[in-house]
């Protein structure tokens, strides 16, 4: 219920969001930052690296990514597509896009670099979530997660048990992000914050995949 809510709302805060932005502004904008969050990964894209965008969004990462195979996913793309003149799968041709939960997502592939910006905590299951994030990436390759984590554990617990966020169905903080990625086989290589808040912190972590299911 709090998933089907957070998904009704998170469409109307973007066709709300980009309303009264120029399309090509905007595009260039997010295309700006994705290069910043690239200047922060620990590792460098290859041109034979296999990608995957994961929660992508109306402008993920995957505007961006043109040298490299990508596969993007998120639930909401035919509503992107439908609302907002600021998304259209024709305008990237050779991004290969899935329209699924990323709980249930089958990988086709292993992949070189798994990017998950902004989307861990906007999904249905965490858990299963997690765990696809981790059969998609190969053995030794890279994920980059990003999440906005509790600052403070009474404000945690009480975004728990009242909705004050509510595109965000899951509420933690970075220690236990990091205990799940262990969970699922990930050696976290590096933290790095992106923006301090008053309630949250905004992060992107850096892991490489230990072992195979």
């Amino acid at each position: 219920m709090k998933w089907s809510l957070a998904q009704r709302f998170e469409i109307k805060w973007w066709q709300n969001y980009l309303k009264n932005q120029d399309v090509e502004e905007y595009l260039n904008r997010k295309k700006a930052y994705w290069q910043k969050i690239l200047s922060c990964c620990p590792f460098e894209l290859n041109t034979s690296d296999r990608l995957l965008d994961a929660g992508c969004g109306p402008a993920g990462i995957f505007t961006i990514l043109n040298a490299q195979q990508v596969d993007a996913i998120d639930p909401l793309l035919d509503k992107y597509e439908k609302t907002l003149a600021h998304f259209s799968k024709s305008t990237y041709p050779d991004v290969h896009f899935y329209q699924t939960r990323l709980e249930d997502f089958v990988p086709p592939i292993r992949y070189d670099l798994v990017f998950c910006l902004n989307a861990i905590n906007h999904v249905h299951d965490i858990s299963m979530a997690m765990r696809t994030l981790s059969l998609a990436t190969g053995k030794d390759k890279w994920l980059a997660l990003s999440i906005d984590t509790h600052k403070w554990a009474v404000l945690k617990w009480l975004f728990r048990l009242i909705p004050l966020d509510i595109l965000h169905p899951h509420q933690y903080d970075l220690r236990e992000y990091k205990k799940m990625l262990q969970k699922e086989q990930f050696e976290v290589i590096q933290t790095q914050k992106l923006k301090n808040g008053l309630i949250f912190d905004y992060h992107i972590i850096f892991a490489q995949k230990r072992g195979e299911f």
